[in-house]
């Protein structure tokens, strides 16, 4: 206790002396490296936040506005590929990880549990950072051995986003105007096979090609729905399972029944969507900005009959819930001064306060106010997607390698829905394959 004691007060003596200016010595500086893509030439000096639009200008503009607003502190950004493990391992690895990193809740037990990332409760304490202010998805995406070891960013999933035009032509729509999505198993194969009568294009849109997440995104969300535990254990999963076999069985139906597009890859699904292909992508809450853009702008496919966006049925009954991520900034573990230590504090805290600013991407909120409040609501379809905040459900804390077992619960699936694979087969291949890469860590 002494240690944390000693830790606030010097952080909070740094913060102090960094805000006031009191210190003509050179800005405290701070390496951050992140993903989101690169936009300098739209955004790099922009720092009108309200000005910029899409992950990587709303990201850039914040970070801009951040260095401008704290001349004593000055922030170094890296950009890398998506996601950026291989490279940041690599600096782990040699010795120089950065300040601050972007790093998804589902990938932090992997460095956390190799003590690679400060927990960081007390700098988000002393910085007036509230973990009861956060989304129940927030804190449980955060959260490692009861410790937050990132700040939550957001919250993401994927969702049902629709062409209305299409489905009025299907004859799916309510008298009040919003979709009409199926509650059941057998009411989606009736559905989406009166969507091809009536339209004589494919309900869904897919992004399967080279895009293993779609696969095992949709797999967790319904387990989940099931109320299957598959990660009881979070070293070994189960998919040997009556309830696995049910969603496989209905992606590898909705496939063969020609409900669904074959072969884009994700590019070409949005490509293919945007211009009228299909009734419904399943994509994520990183496009909703996007989409709404389309809708409003007059020839375009979705300017026709608008645009609406869901999270995902109830199909299978059981748990309202969702797979859910999200972003976080993480901190690696490395000699800082307390000057650092408070200018980190410092950013998180300005992260949190633009936490609405970073909502308008799409994505979800991680904090109370914001989602409950009348600007976020006013935003464009927030209404039919702020539930996610509340029943987004990530694998359990301790569960490691999780974008290593997305590849290989796509690989095995993808055999499966398209007929290459028993169902049960590929199952127990993907148990077997996830078991051992858990076992060796």
């Amino acid at each position: 206790m002494a240690f944390r004691r000693t830790l606030r007060c010097g952080i909070a003596a740094a913060a102090l002396l960094i805000s006031t200016g009191a210190s003509l010595a050179a800005p405290v500086e701070l390496s951050l490296q992140r993903f989101f893509g690169a936009c300098d030439a739209d955004f790099g000096s922009n720092t009108d936040v309200s000005k910029s639009v899409g992950e990587c200008g709303i990201m850039t503009s914040l970070i801009n506005k951040f260095n401008a607003d704290n001349p004593g502190i000055h922030i170094s950004v890296t950009t890398v590929e998506w996601p950026g493990y291989d490279q940041l391992t690599a600096q782990f690895a040699s010795g120089d990880p950065p300040d601050i990193v972007t790093i998804h809740e589902s990938a932090l037990s992997d460095y956390q549990s190799k003590n690679l990332l400060m927990p960081l409760d007390d700098l988000m304490a002393s910085a007036g950072i509230d973990k009861a202010d956060f989304t129940d998805a927030a804190v449980k995406g955060a959260t490692k051995d009861g410790k937050f070891y990132g700040l939550p960013i957001d919250s993401w999933t994927m969702l049902y986003h629709i062409n209305m035009d299409l489905f009025k032509q299907a004859g799916l729509v309510n008298a009040d105007g919003t979709p009409i999505l199926p509650k059941s198993v057998d009411e989606l194969y009736a559905q989406a096979e009166q969507f091809r009568q009536k339209t004589g294009k494919p309900y869904f849109v897919v992004a399967t090609a080279n895009e293993v997440a779609t696969y095992m995104r949709n797999l967790y969300t319904y387990l989940f729905q099931q109320n299957s535990d598959f990660f009881a254990d979070p070293t070994h999963i189960k998919l040997k399972t009556p309830e696995a076999h049910k969603v496989v069985e209905m992606y590898k139906t909705i496939y063969e029944k020609n409900w669904s597009t074959h072969d884009l890859d994700y590019a070409a699904s949005i490509t293919a969507f945007l211009a009228g292909q299909g009734g419904v992508h399943l994509n994520g809450t990183w496009v909703v900005g996007d989409y709404n853009t389309s809708a409003k702008t007059p020839g375009t496919a979705l300017n026709k009959g608008g645009y609406a966006v869901y999270p995902y049925p109830q199909l299978f009954g059981g748990a309202k819930a969702q797979f859910a991520d999200g972003h976080t900034w993480a901190v690696p573990v490395k000699d800082r001064t307390p000057e650092q230590l408070a200018a980190i504090g410092k950013f998180m805290k300005f992260f949190m306060d633009n936490d609405f600013e970073w909502s308008r991407t799409g994505h979800l909120p991680v904090l109370k106010s914001i989602i409950t409040s009348d600007k976020f609501k006013a935003l464009p379809h927030r209404d039919t997607i702020a539930s996610v905040a509340e029943i987004g459900r990530p694998l359990p804390p301790d569960v490691q390698r999780q974008f290593a077992l997305q590849d290989i619960i796509g690989e095995e699936i993808g055999a499966a829905v398209t007929g290459h694979k028993d169902i049960d087969a590929a199952l127990g291949d993907a148990e077997s394959r996830i078991n051992e890469l858990l076992g060796n860590l």
